[in-house]
């Protein structure tokens, strides 16, 4: 029974989600790094939040670990590139608290429009200073959005509803989505100069690290009132500082910080900001969503495979997992097959899919068919960390589609180039779910895979098939299967041959100098 570690507080439903489907669950809120790391071994799965941090050490200690569930958005405390290396899947829950913050960024924006922190402490204090918070209306005013993702999204949408015009900066989004939403696409200088409010949607990258700087900053029209409730680092804090003292920014309201917890920033008593605790998730509704998710997303991995919402591999529905488990099965063969027979550094790969299985989603099948490409080559691959390893490698990955055009309903062919040569492997599903190989190096055979297999490449003469039985049968080993293929007649032919135990190098010497035989190689699968 799968084992799972809920490490960080969570609606006790997560638990009983995890129980009811089946799997065994401890929770064991507050663990020093220490105390996680002496017991992570024992589980399958992990479900956190911000608190645990999942460093390379805790992933390195982790030898049964196979998902990460992150119960929010952010992941800043896992070491996604140590997970990845160790086939770990890293998941979030990027939906479950959408809402929640886009609630939050308005509620923000409402109170620098109308000052309501800083005249409610006035106010509180008995000193009825009326006329001192004459505030703004946001009707008919610009909202730039940096950001417009699933939450910049919702954020365009509440600010349509308070009549704003909302224009976006956002490299990713398409033209399409923008006439959706009903939003203008602008670059971003465009919406510095024409926003009277700007709020960031976007998370912290390279690229949008500071992305409102001092200069950025500087491009704002008078009297701007930005919002930040996405990820701290997005605004040089020193720079807002300096522009709100100088009255070039009206007002600045920030949920989210450079450091965090804040318990000091430069920004705090300056006129006109307005700051929150990292409040951008914190509604019950937001906490019981992502805490649900987080389970059902852990446990649907766990049990059958399915991916959702994953950050380090391609998302896989629970629909969709059966359907291609017998492709993945069929591409990991493939793969195999290949990589066993590789013997020099692999430059490119091309993977083919044809007919029905072209229809389906085959970035995981890409991915199956490098990790079995790459595990005999590598000690620790899986579907997981494959494309990572591929790409370190310098190895070119190319996928093609098309529509049947052969006598089979859909097949797969996987081709690898090395510094000597390319070889080709071809194989398809057949209705009673099984794959098998239709093709090798251009030749037309129907094989299955086995354990223990032994290939051979061998001239087309008489004699031949009779010689390989005899070497096989004098080394005690048992034949199961055995295919043959040829080009022409007399030309190259290949047979494939699955036997009860392993071949052992003996045997593989004796085959190899059987008259004919040009390769000989021993497999399993």
């Amino acid at each position: 029974m799968p084992k799972v570690l809920i490490s960080d507080k969570l609606s006790p439903a997560a638990a009983e989600i995890f129980r009811n489907r089946g799997l065994d669950v401890d929770v064991k809120v507050g663990l020093s790094k220490e105390e996680l790391v002496s017991i992570i071994d024992q589980y399958d799965g992990l479900a956190v939040r911000s608190a645990t941090k999942v460093t390379a050490d805790v992933i390195a200690a982790a030898q049964n670990l196979k998902v990460i569930g992150r119960a929010g958005i952010g992941v800043d405390n896992i070491d996604i590139p140590a997970a990845t290396a160790r086939g770990i899947v890293v998941m979030n829950t990027p939906f479950g608290n959408s809402i929640t913050t886009a609630e939050h960024a308005i509620a923000m924006i409402m109170s620098l429009a109308r000052q309501i922190p800083q005249a409610d402490i006035s106010t509180q204090a008995g000193k009825w200073e009326k006329s001192r918070f004459m505030g703004s209306e946001v009707t008919g005013k610009t909202l730039g959005i940096i950001g417009c993702g699933n939450i910049g999204g919702i954020v365009a949408d509440r600010a349509k509803g308070l009549c704003m015009k909302v224009i976006a900066y956002d490299p990713y989004l398409s033209a399409e989505r923008a006439g959706e939403l009903g939003i203008e696409k602008v670059e971003l200088d465009a919406l510095l100069a024409r926003a009277d409010f700007i709020s960031l949607h976007t998370p912290l990258t390279d690229k949008t690290r500071n992305i409102l700087s001092a200069d950025a900053i500087n491009k704002t029209k008078q009297g701007v009132r930005i919002v930040n409730c996405a990820r701290g680092g997005l605004i040089d804090e020193a720079a807002l500082k300096a522009a709100l003292d100088s009255g070039h920014v009206a007002g600045a309201a920030l949920d989210v910080f450079e450091q965090e917890p804040a318990r000091e920033s430069v920004l705090f008593g300056t006129e006109g900001f307005v700051a929150t605790p990292h409040l951008g998730a914190s509604t019950r509704e937001a906490q019981e969503n992502v805490a649900l998710q987080v389970a059902e997303q852990i446990s649907d991995f766990l049990l059958t495979g399915a991916v959702i919402n994953a950050l380090n591999m391609p998302s896989i529905g629970a629909d969709e997992a059966a359907q291609l488990k017998p492709y993945i099965s069929l591409a990991e063969q493939l793969g195999l097959f290949a990589g066993q027979l590789t013997e020099t550094a692999i430059t490119g790969v091309q993977i083919e899919y044809e007919g029905v299985v072209a229809e389906q989603n085959t970035k995981p099948l890409t991915a199956a068919a490098l990790a079995g490409l790459l595990r005999p080559l590598v000690s620790e691959v899986n579907m997981v960390n494959a494309p990572v390893v591929a790409k370190e490698r310098g190895i070119r990955i190319s996928e093609v589609t098309r529509d049947a055009q052969g006598v089979f309903e859909s097949y797969v062919r996987l081709t690898v180039t090395t510094e000597r040569q390319e070889r080709g492997v071809a194989g398809t599903v057949f209705s009673d779910g099984n794959p098998r190989l239709i093709q090798i190096k251009g030749i037309n055979m129907e094989a299955s895979l086995a354990p223990h297999m032994l290939y051979v490449v061998n001239e087309d003469k008489p004699g031949f098939i009779g010689s390989l039985g005899t070497a096989l049968g004098d080394a005690g080993l048992n034949i199961a299967t055995f295919n043959l293929g040829r080009a022409e007649n007399g030309g190259e032919a290949i047979t494939m041959v699955a036997v009860d135990q392993p071949v052992g190098t003996d045997v593989l010497e004796k085959v190899t100098s059987l008259p004919h035989v040009l390769q000989a190689k021993a497999l399993s699968f």
